[in-house]
């Protein structure tokens, strides 16, 4: 409940170990025909699973590699936007110039994504050596990238003299599994031709097998790649992180390397597929056979039914966490099996002290006409303590995030093993957790008010 999930299932784990006995190096298509071709074949399998749009098959100019996580697809697509944008900016000018044009872009060039975005973009970032910009996100949008603050971020850079040349979208967010707004995006860049959008659905793509999320893919033809891990939530051992371009030339042309000893007439026909151009390393192993097993056993209706479960339960733990709000405030809306809620903010008397804060006067929910609420320093502080307790307890492990400065408790229902009870535990122990420690701190509090009245009255 803690992390999105690591998936490991007897289908995928044979599959490693059949791989493990032929332990090719796999690294062009005449080391092993099969590894390649089998690769190609499953990777059109889920894009179409996924609702890909045709232009990510390898019948298009694009088409699928896998890679060993959602990180190192991004590292492989922002060196590939990198050369493709270096190219397409200078190819109007001579060689000499536009290799001086090229040495003073590079101090310029900068990678955006929101400030949900995973920290794997910023790391790519650092790797390619260029400068990242954070797109802010909001909770009045359930945390998600707007056209127009995509754009804002757009102008800042160019009236700075800095070239935005990738971008990161993301399916699910680490934070809350918010999904940024796609249409919106691909709006904007409309006019940014020279900017390659990457979509990271890492956790939350594995979602579109099922019908009722594929309109989140209808604008994915208007960006130049995407990638989702089947190694967190579609049943398949780690590692198995599907990335799709739109464009293979992009990644070959950036990282295609041919000494004398890779050169072999099939490669050089140009009719097969040299998986080592696709990714940073030169070797690969075995990792379509695996997807090939799993497909093969739980097949298109198998991953429908397995995510829609998994959802339904956290729907569930979302509406026991909805109906405490004298206990818990839910942060964003619930999405893709994460619930994101910290404590609600508890009224205080004004004759109390210790409150930091001005608060906020409300009447309800069993709040006097003279009370305020706590401040944003005392509600964190009072979720950070439920969440340390809880942890330390070692009943149950969750995980935290920030949330605009709100300090907030995750909870994942998309684990292979979870069920409804354990699920029901989890919420029994917040609760009695939370009101454990609201009964010290109103303890405390009487006492220290009691304290001040006799002083008083002496």
């Amino acid at each position: 409940m803690a992390f999105f999930p690591a998936n490991s299932t007897y289908p995928g784990m044979l599959a490693e170990l059949y791989s493990a006995a032929f332990t090719a190096p796999a690294f062009n298509w005449i080391c092993s025909p099969a590894v390649t071709e089998l690769e190609t074949i499953v990777l059109d399998w889920m894009a179409s699973l996924l609702h890909l749009p045709a232009c990510y098959l390898s019948s298009s100019e694009g088409g699928g590699v896998i890679q060993g996580s959602a990180s190192e697809a991004i590292v492989t697509t922002m060196v590939a936007a990198r050369d493709r944008y270096l190219t397409q900016t200078t190819q109007h000018l001579n060689a000499a110039d536009r290799e001086r044009a090229i040495a003073e872009k590079r101090s310029k060039i900068v990678v955006l994504g929101s400030s949900m975005s995973h920290s794997s973009t910023l790391k790519a970032a650092l790797i390619v050596g260029a400068r990242y910009k954070s797109v802010n996100v909001s909770i009045e949008n359930d945390f998600s990238m707007k056209g127009a603050d995509l754009q804002r971020a757009i102008n800042e850079c160019l009236e700075e003299g800095l070239e935005p040349f990738y971008l990161t979208a993301t399916l699910g967010t680490t934070g809350t599994c918010a999904v940024d707004r796609f249409d919106e995006i691909a709006t904007v860049l409309k006019n940014q031709p020279f900017i390659w959008t990457h979509v990271d659905a890492a956790y939350a793509g594995a979602a579109l097998v099922c019908d009722e999320y594929h309109y989140l893919t209808e604008h994915f033809e208007s960006f130049d790649s995407f990638d989702m891990n089947m190694h967190k939530w579609l049943l398949t051992n780690f590692d198995a992180s599907c990335l799709y371009v739109k464009q293979r030339k992009h990644l070959t042309n950036a990282l295609s390397v041919t000494p004398s000893y890779l050169r072999n007439g099939y490669s050089e026909s140009g009719l097969v597929t040299d998986y080592r151009d696709w990714q940073i390393p030169l070797g690969r192993r075995f990792r379509a056979l695996k997807i090939w097993f799993v497909v093969r056993t739980y097949g298109a209706e198998g991953f429908k039914s397995y995510i829609r479960e998994h959802i339904r339960l956290g729907e569930k733990f979302a509406a026991w966490i909805a109906a405490r709000p004298d206990l818990f405030r839910i942060l964003s809306k619930p999405a893709f099996a994460l619930t994101v809620f910290s404590i609600t903010p508890q009224p205080v008397s004004r004759g109390s002290v210790g409150v930091k804060g001005s608060g906020d006067s409300i009447v309800g929910n069993g709040v006097s006409q003279g009370d305020t609420l706590q401040g944003l320093d005392e509600t964190n502080e009072l979720t950070k303590d439920v969440y340390e307790t809880i942890n330390s307890r070692g009943k149950i492990y969750l995980t935290s995030t920030v949330l605009d400065d709100i300090y907030a408790i995750r909870v994942v229902s998309a684990n292979t093993k979870t069920e409804e009870i354990y699920l029901q535990r989890a919420f029994d122990i917040l609760v009695s957790m939370t009101e454990e420690i609201l009964g010290k701190k109103r303890s405390i509090a009487e006492a220290i008010l009691e304290q001040i009245s006799d002083i008083k009255t002496s």
